[in-house]
This record gives structure tokens, C-alpha cells and sequence, in this order.
């Protein structure tokens, strides 16, 4: 399972601190919008993620936005945004004038933050399976199981034990993200858990879970590239009352910020913020905050481990103040 003492979070308080931005270069703090749009599957543990990263927000030196509107997916309201983190889509979440104006955005240093099933929207768009990594092909039964830590140098990783041993859905991908220029970082250990297949799709080895692309794939030709970050975990609420899982995820997004292509960080960048503090809406930033996850959310029950296609209606949100 994910749990861990709170003996042991002391223990692990040095890596985490890896994953704080260095205050002294970022000249604003950072803006992020999470998308949690669906389709076709929702996973319940949504609402749980959300409160999660936005609990922790000022650990980053960053302020979470959402929303499921795809009309937000606009020039005007992506330029404001350090980074996009794409959470659990399914399906087709963007009509066309969203996709372009998606495509501006990665073409102009933006950066990007998949999670989970995030490989499973946008299925026929190409720029967009790139950015991503590697899109989602099916997963076996929710298990116990064992992820292989590639690189623990990662601000994603650094935390985490050599073997780290979940209960979630250890994804199987229709492509090798290595292929377009990603950097494994945890592998799926096959021997741990049970997958009766059928596998029909080289992801190559050893099994992808979670990975980084130093410049996102999904730019075009003369496009200025910021950072891609996914991993494949976080399925259930109970991964996101998980402090480790929490540190991963968090670092992953702090890495991604720190791509020197948007506002947050480098002032002459065409997207991202500008702001020097958040707005009322967000309890104020402390420079000098350390990661330490403190939230309390209640546990929810899984769905089933197929991603059928069960229409869900759409839920348009704008952020809620931060308690």
C-alpha cells in the first residue's frame, strides 16, 4: 500500500525538500490550471486530487485553478498559466478551436502535467499523444503492486523507496514513450502483480509508468518547447491522502515549472503569470514553506478497472477559495 508513518515522513524530509522551487529565480509565482474534463470514464477520486494539489499549493510557490470548460481553452485565459495539468481525462474533452489553442500554448513554452488516465482523451489528436508520452491502452485489475524506481534523481522520484509498493492500476500503452524522446523514471514490475493481457502493443521495457520530456513533444516545427511531465498512478482517493504519492506528484509539477519558458520564472516569456502574489482566492505564499502534505479527505470506493465508455455530463467549475 501507499501508507506511510508520520515517523517515516520525518525520515524522508530531506528528499521532499528537493522538490521546492528555487525562490531566488522565480520572479512570480506560478499559475496552474488543472483540466479534469471527461467523456467517456470519470474516476470518482477527482474532487479528492483537486483539494489535494491545492491544499499543498504554496509548497510550490504556485496557485491551482480548475475547471471542466472547455471553453476556457482559449489565448486569453492559457497565457495566464505557467503550466496545464490534464487530470483523469477521457475521450474527446476539446473541440477544434480548443485544440489550437492548445497547440499556441505548448508552441509557446507552456508546459504540460498528465496524470493518470490524462493518457486516455484526445485519443486521434497527434500533437497531443506526444506531449503526453504514450497513450493508454488498457490495465489489468486495481492490485497490489510493486513500481521499480528507475532514476530516483528526479524531483519526482527522489523521495520515493527503490521498490515502492502501491495499490493502483499499473497502465499498459498503445506506444514506447522512449520513442519520443522520454525519460522513464518508474517501471511497472511485471513479476508483482497479475495482467491476463492481451498486450497488443510494444511499450518497451522495462514497463512505463511514469516518465519526463525535458522539451514537450507536442510542439511544432518552430515551436518553443517547455517541460512535459506523466505518471500513470493515482487511481483511487486513497492515493491522494498519500503523502508519497503526493511528493511524487508535486514534484513532478514543481520540475515542470522550472522549465525557464513561462512568466513564473523567466519575465520575457510569451505565457504564465506575472503576478507577484495570488489572488485573495488563495491563501498567501510563503517562500520559505516546506513540503510537508497536511489534508484530511474522505475515502471513496474504486469503480470498475475497465475504462468503458459511460458518458458522464459535463461539470463546468471555476476555483473555490482554498480552506
Amino acid at each position: 500500500m501507499y501508507g506511510i508513518s508520520w515517523r517515516k515522513l520525518i525520515a524522508i524530509l530531506p528528499p521532499l525538500l528537493s522538490i521546492i522551487p528555487s525562490i531566488a529565480q522565480q520572479t512570480s509565482f506560478a499559475r496552474i490550471l488543472i483540466y479534469s474534463a471527461t467523456r467517456d470514464f470519470r474516476h470518482d477520486s477527482i474532487p479528492t486530487a483537486i483539494q489535494a494539489m491545492r491544499t499543498n499549493q504554496s509548497a510550490i510557490n504556485a496557485q491551482f485553478d480548475n475547471t471542466e470548460d472547455q471553453t476556457q481553452f482559449n489565448d486569453q485565459v492559457l497565457a495566464q498559466y505557467d503550466a496545464l495539468v490534464f487530470l483523469d481525462n477521457t475521450g474527446e474533452v476539446l473541440d477544434e478551436a480548443g485544440k489550437t489553442a492548445f497547440q499556441k500554448y505548448l508552441d509557446s513554452g507552456g508546459n504540460f502535467v498528465g496524470i493518470h488516465a490524462a493518457s486516455d482523451c484526445l485519443r486521434n489528436t497527434t500533437f497531443y499523444g506526444n506531449e503526453t508520452g504514450a497513450f493508454f491502452d488498457y490495465h489489468p485489475p486495481l492490485q497490489n503492486a510493486t513500481v521499480d524506481v528507475i532514476d530516483n534523481s528526479h524531483p519526482s522520484t527522489s523521495m520515493l523507496p527503490a521498490q515502492w509498493h502501491v495499490q493502483d492500476e499499473m497502465y499498459n500503452f498503445k506506444s514506447d514513450p522512449r520513442a519520443i524522446g522520454a525519460t522513464v523514471i518508474l517501471a511497472a514490475n511485471e513479476s508483482s502483480y497479475t495482467d491476463p493481457g492481451p498486450r497488443r502493443f510494444n511499450q518497451g521495457s522495462p514497463h512505463p509508468l511514469a516518465w519526463y520530456q525535458e522539451h514537450g513533444a507536442g510542439v511544432e516545427n518552430g515551436g518553443y518547447a517547455g517541460r512535459s511531465f506523466y505518471t500513470g498512478l493515482g487511481h483511487l482517493n486513497e492515493s491522494w491522502q498519500n503523502d508519497l504519492f503526493i511528493a511524487h506528484v508535486m514534484g513532478g509539477i514543481s520540475w515542470a515549472l522550472q522549465s525557464n519558458t513561462t512568466r513564473a520564472f523567466n519575465a520575457s516569456a510569451q505565457v504564465g503569470n506575472s503576478q507577484i502574489s495570488p489572488s485573495s482566492q488563495s491563501s498567501s505564499v510563503s517562500p520559505s514553506s516546506t513540503y510537508v502534505p497536511s489534508y484530511s479527505l474522505s475515502h471513496a470506493s474504486s469503480e470498475s478497472f475497465r475504462m468503458a465508455d459511460l458518458p458522464h455530463p459535463l461539470h463546468t467549475g471555476r476555483p473555490s477559495p482554498r480552506v
